[in-house]
């Protein structure tokens, strides 16, 4: 029983948190640059970054497939480098959570750097700031609340995705399967205690993140 319940939930946080990490770093550059550049073509861009909020996870998960299956120029890539290819396996599951967290992380980074006053910006670039030295200094830590909003809340997007996460990675004991799968299984086999133990983790993880978003926001 101990094994059963702690793999899903050690795969789910491995996932979760290196999935975090690159919309985390996609978010807070693409959330920068979109938030002061103008230019043609700009809202059709962001309706791309922020397609896959709205779209069903089975829709995401098939274009998953399409664009990183064996039949496509990107997966016959990957499969000639790593020899082998990126459905069912770990990676698989990673660039699903990616894929689904990374509009709220975007969002997000791109409300805080646009809340930024242009004018201590533009008072940084007087004093001699580069552009690098303005965005890591001065842009990024007048925004640090909405970025660690977005990363809580992207992480637990990537913690509970199920759909494109099934249907691209699978549901392998040990290697794919995560706690939302992991659920859907148990309940299917009708092992419920199982199911209440999944869930029961699922909401106390949550719960927590919330509360860390709304105690950093009243601050």
């Amino acid at each position: 029983m101990a094994t059963d319940f702690w793999s899903p939930v050690r795969l789910s946080i491995e996932i979760a948190t290196v999935s975090s990490v690159i919309v985390v770093i996609l978010g807070i550059v693409f959330g920068k640059v979109m938030a002061r550049k103008r230019f043609k073509g700009k809202a059709m861009v962001e309706t791309v970054f922020l397609l896959p909020l709205v779209l069903p996870p089975t829709v995401v998960g098939f274009l998953l497939i399409v664009g990183f299956g064996r039949n496509s120029m990107v997966g016959q890539w990957i499969e000639w480098m790593f020899h082998q290819p990126v459905m069912f396996t770990w990676w698989a599951a990673i660039i699903a959570a990616t894929v689904v967290a990374f509009p709220l992380m975007y969002q997000s980074a791109k409300t805080g750097f646009e809340a930024i006053d242009e004018d201590i910006e533009n008072a940084a670039r007087v004093d001699g700031a580069n552009e690098f030295k303005l965005f890591l200094h001065v842009s990024t830590p007048l925004a640090i609340k909405s970025i660690l909003s977005g990363a809580v809340l992207s992480f637990a997007r990537a913690l509970g995705e199920f759909g494109a996460t099934l249907m691209f990675a699978g549901n392998i004991p040990g290697k794919t399967q995560t706690i939302a799968t992991a659920i859907y299984v148990a309940i299917d086999s009708g092992n419920m205690e199982l199911a209440w133990l999944w869930v029961s983790s699922m909401i106390g993880i949550s719960f927590f993140m919330l509360i860390f978003v709304n105690v950093m926001n009243r601050r």
